[in-house]
């Protein structure tokens, strides 16, 4: 025939998708003329993966039989079906070269892949099998067998390329694959009983029960074009009268190896696919074919983890049904009670990581299977979801991965969001696997290495057009899977449910209220209430609280204060309502939950806050969002909501909740480890700076207008706040100074007084109070709240007592005015750090010391109890620090700081003291206000008395990491630092 010029030319052939040119053009030409076919109509449809390689394929058969391929190519429909097969597999192309008359099947391709029923029909009929026995159990048979698997193959095969989003029927074929890889193992078998009876009696063949179990993707009905078939061989006899057991097994072992080697032996048609039964009792060790008996035998005493997860997927797919089902319906339960074994969880993990550990590292990047971010991170996820959670919920025990996601998602295990990405992207994973081992039909899940075969593969699977694009496609599955099976698999929830007693999985009311009580909860009865009343309803929320429930009930038991802590997550979970991220964090992050329940049974302080900032349980989710911020970004936010608000009352409710929120940030963290005891001082030193420079901005713009703009006004932190050494409670001791600039001075000193009055108004909080004392002022109680800096001076040049002076050791500026901040602390130094220190003063601060001993502790306290005033405790550290500040600040510049551990430190680098006294004193110093601080978070409260209540005591203890039942330990620890610290401070502070 004469070429038709404007379909073969160059452009035309390239706009289709070929690559070689010219001799596409000759290939073309040549088959057109072979056919008889005109060269526009064979390429009219000529959609191809690699149009190279279906023209070479269809030419290769055209030279040797014309006759089929002739007629396909004839009709359009089927004419495009012929492309889009042989530009997809050159394995088929081959099979249809080897026979060409099965090109037949390419022209009676429907929409709908052929059944389970009509497939077994099918093989059974190439065997001649009738009752189950082939007629003839010659070679032939199992060539026959395998060429009508090819058949079918190529049939589903041709369904698959022609469907318009290819991705979207993966279940469908995957099931038809497993349906026709169940009829070949059927059909083969019916052979091997033909053979075995050549050797046996027929009667003892036919009493012969054996049972194929699919397992992995036969069993669940998501098999690929060319893969392993696991398979499991249960042998039995249906009449051991006749046939005793023994010998039946010996039986169905030879019919077992038979139906192998049909399937996978040497013969002039190649092997389908190999039958794999290592997945048997002892794996390869082990007997080929068991009775039902000896399988759970051996899965009641040997059987470790991963053959229970093996198990998960198991399906009688050939052979004798009812021996088949019986196997089945025996091994559910042991399946499904497996996750309880001691580390399930964390064996399932582990094998996961050896199989990655596995992959070869040139590999790696291309394992569409194995590899990070893989169909198996998808498949063990899955997997290990279903045995923990279906341990008690029967309606998440499915087969299939996409079925089974479906089933989490009903059920609560997993989010909506996670799920529909595990299932687009397992699609997606599956779809390339399909493909690249449609292309020659071999057993492979590596991605092309090549660009070229990227690009057939973009082609033939729809995912894109060109190889770059597949392979960007490849590396954002990989990371989206990757990143939800890290969250997912590695729950801590998980190993937690596993590990629940069988008991508390499922109660009576009764039973609820006993084993609440036994665990730890002094009102069960209320518990139960709100466990209901979290529990009760349809909704989704109702449903994943009720699958957390038993494990936070767990866990809450474990704290100091269980009922407390549900009590509390009640009220969250109602003030969060409705809100989708909040469950989902608990089920789905790495140890949210357990952290919550932590913090709410150890901690009142942190529980009441949180029912007020409840949003801010999403901070669980990550440990970073727990540190403290940085002063900068918080002063950032305050002067942001400064800006925002026009009234200073609403800007500083703005600026309170900051606060609150940052003081609940720092005690979670505090809690959680997250944080050491100096940064936890350090945190809360910062936030109430800039709560005070907020408020202090915010009342001198409403009280100074502007003409008196020389006024200056600043605070002074004093005590452990100008320390930098805050901790729950604690007070905010603090000093108010002026200057009157410009402006008369009484009204400088009626601006300073608002200004005051401003402060205090607008810094009362009643849930977290912040309590401004100026207490340590000169005068004390009697002196005026606030001076100018002219008066300080004069004050403490000429009237100053020593207490006074050591109370400026520890000042430091706060908020105001820069300057005036400046020339206070010039003025402080001179006052703090003389060059000559009269030893007058410094015995007056000794005997006030010993006076505060015995006058200010309260009635009837323990004086070895008390954290600040008591033997050893905070104030022995303070004062004989800051008598060493007095004595010696002058002449070593190390020692003038505000803070009391680097002073003690200077002390050392200084030869004042030595490293032994000054570690014993570190220690004390430490501990007292660990425990102050862990006092405050347990009740909400602030006190400093060590607490008698041994409960009290150990709910502290375990606040500072101590194991639970810790009470005298904790006590004995306090008792005995400070009593090593206070021989230090009488030796070293009396002499």
């Amino acid at each position: 025939m004469v070429r038709s010029e404007s379909a073969l030319s160059r452009s035309a052939l390239a706009r289709l998708g070929f690559t070689g040119l010219s001799g596409a053009a000759d290939a073309v030409d040549e088959l057109s003329t072979l056919l008889a076919v005109d060269g526009a109509e064979l390429l009219g449809g000529a959609v191809a993966a690699d149009p190279d390689a279906a023209v070479e394929g269809m030419l290769r058969i055209a030279r040797r039989d014309t006759g089929v391929l002739r007629q396909l190519m004839g009709d359009e429909e089927s004419r495009a079906i012929v492309w889009r097969v042989f530009g997809a597999s050159n394995g088929l192309a081959d099979f249809f070269y080897r026979h060409p008359d099965e090109l037949q099947v390419l022209g009676e391709v429907g929409s709908l892949v052929p059944s389970a029923r009509t497939l077994q029909e099918r093989m059974l009929a190439a065997v001649g099998a009738v009752d189950g026995v082939a007629a003839s159990g010659e070679d032939t048979s199992w060539v026959a067998l395998r060429i009508a698997y090819r058949r079918s193959l190529a049939e589903i095969a041709a369904i698959d390329l022609m469907t318009p989003e290819p991705a979207t029927r993966i279940a469908a074929v995957s099931a038809a694959l497993a349906d026709a890889a169940g009829a070949a193992l059927e059909a083969s078998l019916a052979v091997a009983r033909a053979r075995v009876a050549a050797a046996v009696p027929a009667e003892d063949v036919a009493r012969t029960q054996l049972a194929v179990i699919g397992m992995g993707k036969a069993g669940a009905r998501e098999l690929n074009y060319v893969s392993d078939v696991d398979v499991i061989f249960v042998g039995g006899s249906a009449d051991e009268e006749a046939l005793e057991e023994g010998r039946a097994i010996d039986i169905a072992t030879r019919l077992a190896r038979e139906t192998i080697k049909g399937i996978c032996g040497i013969e002039v048609e190649p092997p389908l696919w190999d039958v794999d039964a290592n997945l048997r009792p002892e794996g390869k060790q082990g007997a080929l074919v068991r009775s039902l008996g000896s399988h759970l035998a051996y899965y009641d005493r040997w059987a470790k983890s991963w053959e229970f997860q093996a198990l998960l997927k198991a399906r009688p797919i050939a052979g004798d049904e009812s021996l088949g089902e019986a196997y089945l319906e025996a091994v559910q339960p042991k399946i499904w009670s497996s996750a309880a074994r001691e580390d399930f969880v964390d064996s399932v993990q582990r094998m996961r990581e050896r199989v990655t550990e596995h992959v070869d590292p040139e590999d790696a990047p291309y394992q569409l299977k194995l590899g990070v971010g893989g169909i198996r991170d998808i498949e063990f996820t899955v997997q290990l979801l279903q045995l923990v959670h279906g341990l008690t919920d029967p309606d998440i025990r499915t087969r299939g991965t996409l079925e089974s996601l479906d089933a989490l998602v009903a059920g609560g295990y997993i989010g909506r969001s996670d799920a529909a990405i595990f299932a687009a992207d397992y699609r997606t994973l599956r779809l390339m696997e399909h493909r690249v081992q449609l292309r020659d039909l071999t057993r492979t899940h590596l991605m092309p290495r090549t660009a070229e075969e990227q690009r057939v593969l973009a082609r033939a699977s729809g995912l894109a057009e060109t190889a770059p694009a597949i392979w960007e496609l490849w590396e954002r599955v990989r990371r989206e899977v990757r990143d939800i099976h890290t969250r997912l698999f590695y729950r801590p929830l998980l190993s937690a449910v596993a590990a629940l007693p069988e008991e508390e999985r499922t109660l009576s009311t009764e039973q609820a209220r006993d084993r609440l009580a036994a665990i730890g909860f002094r009102d069960p009865a209320g518990a139960l209430r709100h466990i209901g009343a979290l529990t009760s309803g349809i909704s989704r929320k109702v449903t994943i609280q009720r699958h957390l429930m038993p494990i936070m009930v767990r866990w809450f038991a474990d704290g100091s204060d269980p009922d407390y802590g549900l009590l509390a997550f009640r009220r969250i979970s109602e003030r969060l309502g409705d809100t989708s991220w909040f469950l989902r964090m608990l089920r789905d992050s790495s140890g949210a939950a357990e952290s919550l329940t932590l913090l709410l049974s150890a901690s009142r302080y942190i529980g009441e806050l949180l029912e007020w900032i409840p949003e801010s349980v999403a901070w669980l989710d990550n440990a970073e969002r727990l540190r403290p911020r940085a002063p900068v970004k918080l002063d950032e936010e305050a002067r942001a909501i400064q800006t925002r608000h026009a009234s200073v009352t609403s800007a500083l409710k703005a600026v309170r909740a900051l606060r609150r929120r940052e003081l609940l940030r720092i005690a979670m963290g505090g809690v959680l480890d997250v944080i050491t005891i100096e940064e936890l001082a350090t945190a809360l030193t910062a936030i109430t700076d800039v709560t005070i420079q907020a408020a202090l901005r915010a009342v001198r713009r409403e009280v100074v207008p502007p003409e008196d703009d020389s006024f200056e006004f600043a605070v002074i932190g004093m005590g452990r706040f100008g320390g930098a050494e805050l901790g729950f409670g604690s007070d905010a001791d603090i000093l108010y100074v002026y200057d009157p600039g410009d402006v008369d001075p009484q009204r400088a000193q009626s601006l300073a007084s608002q200004i005051v009055a401003g402060l205090r108004e607008h810094l009362t909080d009643a849930k977290v109070p912040l309590d401004l004392d100026a207490g340590l002022r000169p005068e004390g109680r009697n002196g005026p709240v606030v001076r100018t800096l002219v008066a300080y001076t004069e004050y403490y040049r000429r009237w100053s007592v020593s207490w006074e002076a050591q109370a400026l050791l520890r000042a430091r500026g706060v908020a105001g005015s820069s300057p005036l901040v400046e020339r206070f602390m010039a003025m402080t130094d001179s006052v703090r750090y003389p060059e000559d220190v009269d030893e007058h003063a410094l015995r007056e601060i000794k005997r006030i010391k010993a006076r505060v001993e015995g006058e200010r502790l309260p009635r009837g306290a323990d004086p070895h109890r008390h954290l600040k005033l008591g033997p050893g405790g905070l104030s022995d550290v303070e004062w004989l620090v800051q008598l060493i500040q007095l004595k010696h600040a002058h002449a070593f510049p190390a020692l003038r700081t505000t803070s009391t551990l680097d002073a003690l430190q200077a002390a050392v680098d200084g030869d004042l003291m030595a490293a032994e006294d000054a570690d014993l004193l570190r220690d004390a110093w430490l501990l007292a206000s660990r425990l102050r601080s862990a006092i405050t978070l347990r009740t909400g409260q602030t006190s400093d008395a060590l607490p008698t209540d041994r409960r009290e005591l150990d709910a502290i203890a375990r606040l500072l990491g101590y194991p639970e039942r810790s009470a005298s330990a904790v006590e004995e620890d306090y008792l005995g630092t400070t009593r090593r610290a206070r021989r230090v401070f009488e030796h070293l502070f009396y002499g």
